[in-house]
């Protein structure tokens, strides 16, 4: 039996308790990101674009104080500014896919 995961729900899908998704799952992949249109949590893109019923939206400018990015591994939620160039969780050191950064501006302005 696999120990229950705590945190924030993580929506789309997603293909282990780490935040991995049909279409990012390295050993590198488990963060997830709180998107701005509906507050809730999803692997990638692509997993909100399939499986919300509404388009997406960045996080405007100024919004690196908002705690909108969870770590897969120990479900820390960290905030965008604490995220961008983190090479791994402050909390547990789980690496972080240095790749992610060519996705932030469908994420981040």
């Amino acid at each position: 039996m696999s120990p229950a995961v705590h945190g924030p729900a993580v929506h789309g899908p997603t293909v282990d308790d780490q935040t991995r998704c049909v279409h990012y799952r390295t050993e590198l992949d488990v963060i997830a990101i709180r998107f701005a249109c509906c507050g809730r949590y999803y692997p990638c893109h692509l997993c909100h674009d399939e499986t919300a019923d509404h388009g997406s939206r960045p996080w405007p400018a100024g919004s690196g104080h908002e705690r909108a990015v969870l770590c897969g591994v120990c479900r820390t939620e960290l905030t965008i500014d604490g995220y961008r160039g983190a090479p791994s969780c402050p909390r547990c050191s789980a690496a972080f896919n240095p790749r992610c950064v060519a996705h932030y501006p469908t994420y981040f302005e």
